[in-house]
């Protein structure tokens, strides 16, 4: 999205949940955002917190799940869709909600398989495999 700076990433989702809130007008990134987190209720009070959960760090040995984190894989597999990247992304996007029949639920499984290539790139040092990750969520795609 923008930048590196995890504060100023984190921030974006406060203002555009707040902006959700109070019906107020968003930039398109910022409707995204919003849609998102309506997706997620169990993020809406932690957005609610504003500063006091900016640097909140949640550690997964303590069972905790980044909710930036997450919110931000769904934005990530929102924006491959609209750019159809991978190449044939979109076609196993469809596959997978004509099988599925959830937006929310196909998001989902298309996660694991970012975050599965996530994990690997970084664990190996090198940029994400593209086509292992598209191979991935064709897998999911064709599932019976």
């Amino acid at each position: 999205m923008f930048g590196q700076d995890r504060n100023q990433l984190r921030q974006m989702y406060f203002d555009a949940w707040r902006k959700q809130q109070g019906a107020e007008l968003m930039q398109p990134l910022e409707a995204m955002i919003a849609e998102v987190v309506v997706l997620h209720p169990e993020y809406h009070a932690l957005l609610e917190q504003g500063e006091d959960a900016l640097d909140k760090d949640f550690l997964p040995e303590m069972g905790e799940t980044n909710p930036f984190m997450h919110m931000g894989m769904h934005i990530a597999i929102r924006e491959q869709l609209a750019t159809d990247r991978p190449d044939g992304i979109v076609l196993a996007y469809k596959k997978l909600l004509l099988r599925l029949q959830d937006v929310h639920e196909v998001e989902h499984q298309i996660m694991e398989c970012l975050g599965e290539s996530l994990w690997e790139a970084q664990r190996n040092n090198r940029a994400p495999d593209e086509s292992q990750y598209l191979q991935c969520v064709q897998k999911h795609a064709n599932k019976k």
